[in-house]
């Protein structure tokens, strides 16, 4: 069964607090769960707060599907963060297992 796994980092330059920093990060964790069927995390420490690490995922019986949703996630990463003062800085997804 084919498993689709997505990073995505966000550089949050009007973050001015570590809560600022949450407050994106959560709210972006939260829009994309809702928006579509997939698992989100954030991956890294919060070391600055100028930056976020999030892990997407998502498992189907289609390549296809999987391919599609991953474009509409990075697409609506974009979208929502940029809507959150935020900007997706690079995004990238891979298929874990066939």
């Amino acid at each position: 069964m084919p498993v689709a796994a997505m990073t995505i980092e966000v550089r949050i330059e009007n973050a001015q607090s570590l809560k600022d920093r949450r407050q994106v990060v959560r709210s972006l964790k939260e829009k994309l769960r809702n928006g579509f069927n997939i698992s989100v995390a954030e991956m890294d420490e919060a070391v600055t707060w100028k930056s976020a690490t999030m892990g997407v995922a998502a498992v189907s019986n289609s390549r296809d599907y999987l391919s599609g949703l991953m474009q509409q996630v990075e697409d609506a990463a974009v979208r929502i963060s940029n809507d959150l003062g935020a900007q997706v800085s690079d995004a990238w997804w891979e298929f874990l297992e066939d």
